[in-house]
């Protein structure tokens, strides 16, 4: 991906691949990579790219920032647009998000009420309700799970931009049939593939893994006819009517994606101790998300930046809200500045007087494979708590809940990592500098992170409660950043902390803490899920072919995890199976099986992990 380059739709990239000769189809990785390091000339929004001395491809976006249609992408050679040059470019490029390639509806309530006036008397007679998907959205999701299926059958190596190019294909088509949370989670898989494919620093391929598998589950209950709605999704930029809302800045968070994308998300909290976000992202990487810390915030009035309002407030009337919680910058919506609150303050003290195991155990509790967007946005949504810093052992840096002012020394040891670890932000640096201060006590707001054992990753920190100044043992920050310190933006200084002779003595460290994710033998479980994904299907049959020499069927039955041993041997064996055609010769068994065996791995793996770092948010004895 060339991040000087605008991101394209997925049915504008889709169809310049299917327009291709297949002698073309099999030069277009190769050209791919040569333009994702080609220069690229700005001239305003437009994009060119020299491809050769007769050739140049020009893009232009519409307002959107994206290329939305086949006319915004023009190639100047002989064979366009079926050409190699205007696909391999187009492949090239970030793959559009499904609310930048729609043009974003005026979010006026106003509009609603005219709408409903106009609209025609329905008939006297009640529809009947939906009791599953329709015929248009039984084909798109068989479609996509056609195409899901390919691409974990050739692995990361062979999913080259022709497979993209029909995940793409079939990602718009269940656009076009209402199948939101299909279509979001196709465009995440060709992301997480073409990270795989170019080796970005970004990628993870837990990441993929788990896209994967949401994308095969979600297509595979919805081609069964499956009615729950939570399978259809919603489409993020439908906003609702929120009414009259007092909401109180929190932190800032910076974005940075794989896709090209920079910007600011500022956290609020209502009177009532709900969680909204105003968001500043668009394409533009690192750049824009140290740009927009301080960019004006688009709501209302427009008279206060992000930084204000992370430690500021608005009064809105007219607002609007998304499905996830995003407010909205509509015509009609009106925001006026307001004083902010402290974080021992309003219900901002609430966030910080509920256990951390209690937060935990609210926002850990769904699996994530039965609600997949309604699990990640719960185990996204922020906490708050006060910790004292224990040490550092082997580059972990721990910390322990502060209950009553005091910390109890045989109680969970927290992890504590960067909530984004790209070095043009402050994450890393400042929590170096925290880590050099054992028995600082602190404010964290952060976020869970479900895939690791008892691991938070903080966004902002302030100080505790001091009852007597004279010993203070918390941090002082300037008074210009009013309370905390946004850990993304701000920089931690020596001047900020205590001196160390001024700390009480840790209790110690005797041990690292028991992880029991990555100790228990479900990692050879693991290791197979992931080398199908990153391997194919011939790298998954090769315990088959073996006959499990490694010896890992027989270690987790031994541990205990029957089903996981099970599960290990059928997805090996359905990997290994091969067909025969009518003249008795090898070939390649049909994916639905193979894809159905791997997904039942995933599933159980996803559901099990998680179970088991919830279990290490209980203390030591739980896990």
């Amino acid at each position: 991906m060339n991040p000087e380059l605008p991101p394209v739709a997925p049915e504008v990239a889709a169809a310049a691949v299917e327009a291709l000769t297949s002698r073309l189809r099999k030069k277009l990785d190769a050209a791919i990579e040569t333009y994702v390091a080609a220069p690229v000339t700005v001239e305003g929004a437009v994009r060119r790219v020299r491809c050769g001395e007769d050739a140049e491809v020009v893009l232009t976006p519409g307002p959107s920032g994206a290329v939305t249609d086949t006319g915004e992408a023009v190639c100047s050679c002989l064979l366009a647009p079926r050409c190699l040059h205007l696909a391999a470019v187009l492949g090239a490029c970030p793959v559009a998000d499904a609310e930048t390639a729609v043009a974003q509806e005026v979010e006026s309530p106003a509009r609603d009420t005219v709408q409903a006036v106009c609209a025609p008397v329905p008939d006297r007679a009640e529809p009947k309700p939906q009791t599953g998907p329709t015929d248009a959205q039984l084909t798109a999701a068989r479609s996509l799970w056609a195409a899901a299926a390919a691409v974990l059958a050739a692995g990361v190596p062979a999913a080259g931009a022709v497979a993209q190019a029909e995940v793409l294909r079939a990602s718009h088509t269940a656009r076009l049939a209402g199948l939101h949370r299909a279509e979001a989670a196709a465009l995440r898989v060709v992301r997480g593939l073409r990270g795989a494919r170019s080796r970005h620093d970004g990628h993870r391929l837990a990441d993929l893994v788990a896209d994967l598998r949401e994308l095969l589950l979600t297509t595979g209950l919805l081609a069964a006819a499956d009615p729950a709605p939570a399978l259809v999704g919603t489409a993020r930029r439908s906003y609702r009517p929120e009414g009259a809302l007092r909401v109180h800045g929190v932190c800032r968070e910076p974005v940075i994606s794989a896709t090209g994308y920079g910007g600011v998300v500022t956290h609020v909290m209502s009177d009532d101790g709900r969680w909204f976000t105003v968001a500043d992202v668009k394409p533009g990487g690192p750049a824009r998300a140290r740009g927009a810390a301080t960019a004006t915030v688009a709501l209302g009035s427009g008279s206060v930046d992000h930084a204000g309002l992370s430690r500021g407030g608005l009064l809105i009337s007219g607002a609007t809200l998304s499905s996830d919680g995003r407010l909205g910058a509509g015509k009609g919506v009106r925001a006026t500045p307001v004083a902010g609150r402290s974080w021992s303050s309003g219900p901002l003290a609430a966030l910080f007087a509920r256990p951390l195991a209690e937060a935990v155990a609210a926002r850990l509790g769904n699996a994530p494979v039965s609600d997949f967007e309604g699990a990640e946005r719960t185990a996204g949504e922020l906490v708050g708590c006060d910790l004292v810093i224990v040490g550092v052992v082997e580059q972990q840096l721990l910390a322990q809940e502060l209950t009553s002012g005091r910390a109890d020394p045989d109680g969970l040891l927290i992890r504590l990592l960067p909530a984004n670890g790209h070095p043009d932000l402050a994450h890393t640096a400042n929590l170096r500098r925290l880590a050099s201060r054992p028995g600082l006590r602190l404010r964290v707001v952060g976020r869970l992170d479900p895939d690791r054992a008892a691991t938070l990753r903080p966004l902002a920190v302030g100080p505790t409660p001091e009852p007597d100044e004279t010993t203070a043992t918390t941090l002082r920050l300037p008074a210009e950043w009013q309370g905390h310190a946004d850990l993304g933006y701000d920089r931690i200084e020596g001047s900020h902390l205590p001196p160390a002779d001024a700390l009480l003595a840790t209790a110690g460290l005797p041990r690292i803490p028991s992880d029991p994710v990555t100790e228990a033998p479900l990692w050879r479980l693991r290791r197979l899920v992931e080398v199908a994904v990153s391997g194919g299907r011939r790298a998954a049959a090769e315990p088959a072919r073996d006959g499990d020499r490694a010896g890992a069927v027989v270690a987790l039955r031994r541990a205990g995890f029957r089903t996981a041993a099970d599960l290990s041997h059928a997805l090996a064996a359905e990997a290994d199976r091969r067909g025969r055609d009518v003249f008795g010769r090898t070939e390649e068994a049909d994916p639905d099986g193979y894809a159905r065996a791997w997904l039942a791995a995933a599933v159980y793996l996803a559901g099990t992990e998680r179970a088991l770092v919830r279990a290490t948010w209980q203390g030591p004895d739980a896990a």
